[in-house]
C-alpha cells in the first residue's frame, strides 16, 4: 500500500500562514478560480496554493514536417504536455522561454492562489525557508518523474506515473490511496508520451490485474505494490 509522501501542511505554523493570507487579501494578491480556468501567472512571481489544486501545463511550438511547408520555413504547431500538480500549501512559479511556455490552470472548483514578488518573502524569514524546502522537494519529485518517463514500455511509464501522483497527493480510502481529483486519459497520455486510446487500454489492463481501481468521479486509486506486466 502507498501513503502520501508530500510535506504536510499541518507542519506549517498556522499563525504565519494566516498572516500571509491576510496580507494577500489586503494587497489584492489573492484570487479564487473556477475549474479549468487559466491562472494568469507570469515570470518573476511566486505563487502559493491556498485551496484546491493547480495543474501545470507546458506549451511548446514545434516544427511540423509537411510536404506543403516552404523551404526554410517549417510550419509551427502547438503541443501541450501535462507537467504535474501543485497542492494546497505548496508554491510554484512559471518560466517562459523562446520555445516553451508554462501555464497554470485551476484543476478543481474554488482553487485559491496567493502571489507575491520574491523579495516580499523577506517579511516572513521562516516561511521563506519553508518555500525553498518545498521547491527542493518538488525538484526531487521531478527527478523521479524523469526516471519514470525513461521506461521503455508504456505500461511501466503509466504505472510509475500513477504511483508518483498517488504517493504525493493520495488520500486513504478503505485500505487504498486515491487521488482527490480526476485526470482525463488525454492528460495522462500527454504526461507519459502516449495517446488517449493507449492509456484507456492500459488502464483497463492495470485494473484487470488488480493494481488500480477507479472509484466515484473517476478517481484513480492504487491498491498494491507496482509490478511489471508483459506487453505495452
Amino acid at each position: 500500500m502507498y501513503s502520501p509522501s508530500s510535506p504536510s501542511d499541518a507542519s506549517r505554523p498556522f499563525f504565519t500562514w494566516q498572516r500571509i493570507l491576510d496580507w494577500a487579501q489586503e494587497h489584492y494578491r489573492y484570487r479564487t478560480f473556477s475549474k479549468d480556468e487559466r491562472i494568469p501567472a507570469r515570470s518573476g512571481l511566486l505563487y502559493l496554493v491556498q485551496r484546491g489544486a493547480v495543474r501545470l501545463v507546458g506549451t511548446a511550438q514545434v516544427s511540423a514536417n509537411t510536404k506543403d511547408a516552404l523551404p526554410g520555413f517549417p510550419p509551427q504547431i502547438t503541443e501541450e504536455a501535462f507537467l504535474g500538480f501543485v497542492g494546497v500549501g505548496q508554491p510554484f512559479e512559471v518560466v517562459t522561454q523562446s520555445s516553451l511556455t508554462l501555464q497554470a490552470y485551476a484543476h478543481v472548483e474554488q482553487t485559491s492562489v496567493v502571489w507575491m514578488y520574491w523579495h516580499e518573502l523577506d517579511n516572513w524569514p521562516h516561511f521563506r525557508w519553508e518555500v525553498l524546502d518545498a521547491f527542493r522537494y518538488q525538484h526531487q519529485r521531478k527527478l523521479l518523474w524523469l526516471s519514470t518517463l525513461g521506461q521503455r514500455r508504456t505500461i511501466d511509464r503509466l504505472l510509475g506515473f500513477i504511483t508518483l501522483l498517488v504517493e504525493e497527493f493520495g488520500q486513504p480510502d478503505n485500505g487504498s490511496y486515491c487521488l482527490p481529483f480526476s485526470l482525463t486519459h488525454a492528460q495522462i497520455g500527454s504526461a507519459i508520451g502516449s495517446t488517449r486510446v493507449t492509456v484507456t487500454r492500459l488502464m483497463g489492463k492495470l485494473r484487470k490485474h488488480g493494481l488500480i481501481q477507479i472509484k466515484d468521479d473517476n478517481l484513480i486509486c492504487l491498491l498494491a505494490d507496482s509490478t511489471h506486466l508483459t506487453g505495452n
